[in-house]
């Protein structure tokens, strides 16, 4: 099972840049157009790393070590993050508090990157990405130990073998279709919060616009104008893993398919992944971005949702 753990990470790191092809392909046919190539964001990646960076005066090492900083620790999360109720790479109790560290430090590289600028306007970006990430992470800590509290209780009801409830590989693997049936209520509270968090963190309508350049409006895309280059390559790339990142926690949720076949159980959630990519696509088709004095509203909604889960559960 550990050597195919590996799988995963090596999955993500090839496919994810697919799913942002996947999202712009449904908003293409939503509104009627042909749209980007599925892979325009593996020809973008390979036409920015053959370019040379440009930087500013004004700037030091730490604008240069942002994105580098953020795509490791994008990298170095695939290895906590099991699926299909496999074993992740790098098991252990606690690995679910260190992926959302890990995914923090993402944010506070490439927030620093912005402040070393000099630019207000890039300032600014960084601010609102601050101020929201306060709202979100909380969310998506409380989902996830709703989740490991469930493992509890099943453990409790009879289940061979005890789950941590601080392990991602722990909490996952407690999941199946037969969860739904007896906590169903809890994993959809849960599986709400997950999905505004993914929306937030990965800068997507209702929360951000991916495509806008209106500075009034843009959180995460003002952050990185300044990058270019294999640079800006990499701060793409450690997006698409991002996404996949929370794509595959809400997937492990939504299709917990659980056959004791590894490789079966994977496709299911991948599969999952995908989905949720075309459902990202039809959000984004279907609604406008919120005003930013909304938004706050929106995650404060998303806690409030992974707490009623918390408290569902442990009352159950």
């Amino acid at each position: 099972m550990q050597t195919l753990s590996i799988l995963h990470p090596l999955t993500a790191l090839i496919l994810s840049p697919l799913l942002l092809g996947i999202i712009n392909r449904t908003k293409a046919y939503f509104a009627g157009r042909k749209g980007q190539p599925l892979l325009q964001l593996y020809y973008d990646l390979a036409r920015l790393f053959q370019k040379s960076p440009v930087y500013s005066h004004t700037t030091s090492w730490i604008f240069r070590a942002g994105p580098l900083m953020g795509l490791a620790s994008a990298i170095t999360a695939l290895l906590v993050l099991p699926i299909g109720g496999g074993e992740a790479l790098l098991s252990f109790t606690g690995d679910l508090i260190f992926l959302i560290y890990l995914l923090g430090v993402m944010r506070f590289f490439t927030v620093i990157a912005a402040l070393d600028t000099g630019s207000a306007f890039e300032g600014m970006g960084a601010s609102r990405e601050v101020q929201f990430s306060v709202m979100a992470e909380p969310a998506l800590l409380l989902s996830l130990l709703a989740m490991g509290e469930i493992g509890e209780l099943a453990f409790a009801a009879g289940m061979p073998v005890p789950l941590p409830r601080l392990s991602l590989t722990g909490i996952y693997a407690g999941l199946s279709f037969s969860t739904w049936t007896h906590s169903g209520t809890v994993l959809l509270l849960a599986a709400s919060a997950l999905l505004i968090v993914l929306l937030a963190e990965n800068a997507r309508i209702p929360v951000d616009d991916p495509n806008t350049h209106l500075e009034l409006t843009m959180i995460h895309e003002v952050m990185v104008l300044d990058h270019s280059g294999p640079d800006f390559a990499m701060i793409l790339y450690g997006a698409a893993i991002k996404l996949w990142i929370f794509s595959a926690l809400l997937a492990g949720v939504l299709i917990p398919v659980r056959t004791g076949n590894y490789l079966l159980d994977a496709a299911a959630t991948l599969g999952g992944i995908f989905l949720l990519a075309i459902c990202i696509g039809v959000i984004e088709s279907s609604m406008a971005r919120l005003r930013l004095l909304r938004v706050p509203q929106l995650l404060s909604g998303a806690g409030v949702l992974a707490i009623l889960a918390l408290v569902l559960v442990l009352k159950g």
